[in-house]
């Protein structure tokens, strides 16, 4: 059991054999981003299942306009805290942009590199091809745990010149049906499938034996995952179709820094009990 009554949560820890064991009994999957250790201690208190330290940090906390400028460094540096704070989920670290695409080689040095350093439990690539296959193999019969990621791929985004949707058309949702199954082969333990048709979700999460998390991939897949701070309401420039706002923090902090400053300039704070 996941819940141990009156809402709380099982401290087990969270393994890839328990996502399998979810998909098994349709238990669905919670995920979130983050990217430092308190977000990770908030996630994980409150009942996040899978913690990944995506390389959206690029947007997010480095203010890029693409994931491209993020280097390994980088997601190592970010995979460390996370892990700091959170002690059940699942934390899965992204290989950025060019750390597994030369060589299946290079992609097992640097995927044991993230592992090694940072203590993640899985590292996550993005797309399918004869290199990637070869890597998650690697990386398998050495004991590295892979996330795969089919259909919207942000590390492509200068060759699909958009954001859209993927796999609207029929031969490219056979492709993006045919990688999943691929990665599946390879030993991927579960697969991020990013905004494609909800029945393209359906049927792949159906023919899948590994975990499916969706991310715009509609309510059939085995879980679901955000960027925490479009969930939260941080991000108010970017506001896609598939994002549910569950709070709105960006003007709740804005206020309240906003009181602070006024209250340092009229001498309010600190008042006499927060003086020493």
């Amino acid at each position: 059991m996941d819940y141990l009554g009156g809402g709380t949560i099982n401290p087990k820890k969270i393994t890839t054999l328990r996502l399998q064991e979810f998909k098994e009994t349709g238990r669905k999957i919670a995920c979130l981003t983050a990217y430092d250790a308190i977000m990770g201690k908030i996630l994980d208190e409150a009942g996040i299942d899978v913690i990944l330290v995506g390389d959206s940090l690029g947007n997010i906390v480095q203010g890029h306009e693409t994931t491209l400028p993020v280097t390994l460094e980088d997601m190592i540096y970010h995979t460390k805290a996370v892990v700091r704070g959170a002690k059940r989920p699942l934390v899965i670290a992204d290989m950025p942009f060019m750390t597994y695409q030369v060589s299946a080689d290079e992609a097992f040095r640097n995927a044991g590199r993230i592992m090694k350093e940072t203590g993640c439990s899985a590292v996550k690539l993005e797309g399918c091809n004869s290199i990637i296959i070869k890597s998650i193999e690697r990386m398998n019969e050495a004991g590295i745990p892979v996330m795969g990621h089919v259909g919207l791929t942000p590390q492509s985004i200068n060759k699909f010149g958009s954001y859209r949707a993927r796999g609207k058309n029929p031969n490219e949702a056979e492709e993006i049906y045919n990688q999943a199954i691929e990665l599946e082969k390879a030993g991927s333990f579960a697969i991020v499938l990013e905004k494609v048709p909800k029945e393209l979700g359906q049927k792949i999460t159906e023919d899948l034996k590994v975990p499916t998390i969706g991310i715009g991939a509609g309510p059939y897949c085995d879980g679901q995952i955000l960027v925490y701070s479009d969930m939260l309401g941080l991000t108010v420039d970017f506001q896609p179709r598939f994002v549910r706002r569950y709070a709105n923090l960006y003007d709740e902090i804005k206020n309240a820094v906003h009181n602070y400053a006024e209250d340092t300039r009229n001498q309010i704070f600190p008042n006499e009990n927060e003086s020493y």
